[in-house]
């Protein structure tokens, strides 16, 4: 049978370790009865993310349904990794109600709704929207968006300033793209920081766009699903740093893979982590650790300096118990030699 409605697709966007792997892992559990397809798209080689949301694979939403994407950003692939993507979801049996798309933590989400106006799609899906996360903490102590009167001194006094940080557009572009923001890490940020967090993002908006609070993750699915914003015919109103380039770079961040034997410490591992990114701008680890002795393997994922472990499954027996990381740096701040002997390979 054929209709004519649109398969809704959410995109969710957000800074790296803002938490969206943590949503849609809530959202995949309580989805109230869609069936739900997850398309995740990894900055890297090693699917980090992907792998934490299929070990929570339900019936509404199997394993098979979460498809991850790492050979670039998927709006500079769109020919050969998204289109092929989603039709091969739209073809399953049954089809998915929706299609949660999240982002690499490094992507500008306007190009991305560019290409659903992709011929061979464009009359099969539709945007229901763009849920931007963002970090409380991290947003408070303005690590992504600049005071804007400290710029407008720092401009007067130095010619040679005049655009901001590759950080902060990716940050302003994400929220400029939103429909909703979701707040994260509110724990952590207290009262104080969160109130500064959302005096930010009311800068940095370009329309008023509603600010949830949220811890962990969890969040009622009707206040992000069901949106209906066909944010794909609604660009005008969205702004970009980017807006008449023709294309967009990501030379801005590099990534490299760090591969260790078993160790024997994973607080001992910590620390290092923690140390190399103050010491190098670390901006993002995450990865898997083999822990001697343990059967389990380690889950480790860094935002800068804020580590967080967690044993997340056992070791198949043909996978090689090796430890695995995943490092991100702004393009001129990675240096693969100091990442290696920091970690004591």
């Amino acid at each position: 049978m054929t209709t004519l409605n649109k398969t809704p697709v959410t995109v969710i966007t957000g800074f790296l370790g803002s938490g969206k792997t943590t949503l849609i892992s809530h959202l995949i559990r309580n989805a109230g009865g869609r069936r739900l397809a997850v398309v995740v798209n990894e900055f890297g080689t090693l699917g980090v993310d992907g792998e934490i949301l299929k070990s929570c694979a339900i019936p509404d939403c199997p394993a098979e349904n979460i498809v991850e994407l790492a050979n670039g950003c998927i709006c500079c692939t769109v020919a050969d990794d998204f289109v092929p993507t989603v039709e091969a979801l739209l073809a399953m049996q049954p089809p998915p109600d929706h299609i949660l798309i999240e982002t690499s933590g490094l992507a500008l989400p306007k190009p991305l709704l560019k290409a659903f106006d992709w011929p061979a799609i464009r009359s099969r899906i539709t945007v229901d929207g763009v849920i931007a996360l963002a970090d409380a903490e991290a947003v408070a102590a303005g690590r992504f968006a600049p005071d804007l009167a400290a710029v407008e001194a720092q401009r007067a006094a130095d010619d040679s300033i005049d655009h901001e940080t590759p950080l902060s557009e990716v940050f302003e572009d994400q929220i400029s793209c939103a429909d909703v923001i979701l707040l994260t890490k509110c724990d952590l940020a207290g009262a104080e920081g969160i109130a500064k967090a959302r005096a930010v993002i009311a800068a940095e908006s370009p329309r008023p766009i509603p600010v949830v609070e949220i811890t962990e993750g969890v969040i009622d699915a009707a206040v992000i699903l069901g949106l209906n914003a066909a944010a794909e015919d609604d660009l005008a109103a969205r702004p970009s740093h980017h807006d008449g380039h023709d294309d967009h770079e990501h030379d801005d961040f590099d990534t490299i893979i760090v591969q260790l034997p078993e160790i024997d410490d994973l607080a001992a591992l910590t620390a290092k982590i923690e140390q190399m990114a103050r010491d190098l701008d670390i901006l993002r680890v995450k990865g898997y650790v083999a822990v001697k002795g343990k059967p389990m393997r380690a889950l480790v994922q860094a935002v800068g300096a804020r580590v967080r472990h967690q044993f997340d499954r056992p070791w198949n027996a043909a996978e090689p118990r090796v430890t695995r990381l995943v490092v991100i740096a702004e393009h001129d701040r990675i240096d693969a030699a100091k990442i290696h002997a920091a970690l004591g390979v």
